[in-house]
């Protein structure tokens, strides 16, 4: 498993409040969030950055975006949610485990500076 914060959930070594858990992915709550609802949806697999996944990663990421769908369903923010990957330090990732913010509850303009 990955050495970052996100690898240390997965495994168990670091404990959280998970949202949700499956074969493939978890659901935590951001520690630093920039919205009213601001959770992470976090791949099992340890991919440092978007550009990191390859073609077998593409079911996978399929999933991940279906789950978003979901969790946002599950946190009754279905209507109006913001989707974030952030690629690489020069975009804001923190942290090199692929993972996806899902924001809500919060009016999004275009250019809002959200810092994510």
């Amino acid at each position: 498993m990955s050495e970052t914060v996100f690898g240390k959930i997965i495994a168990g070594e670091i404990p959280t409040d998970k949202l949700y858990e499956d074969d493939d992915c978890i659901c935590i709550k951001d520690i630093s969030p920039q919205a009213p609802t601001h959770v992470l949806l976090i791949p099992k697999k340890a991919i440092p950055r978007l550009v990191d996944a390859t073609a077998e990663d593409q079911a996978m990421l399929g999933r991940l975006m279906l789950k978003a769908g979901d969790i946002a369903r599950m946190l009754g923010v279905d209507e109006a949610f913001r989707l974030v990957v952030n690629n690489g330090a020069g975009a804001g990732q923190t942290v090199f485990h692929l993972h996806l913010h899902i924001l809500a509850n919060k009016r999004f303009e275009e250019g809002d500076g959200l810092g994510l």
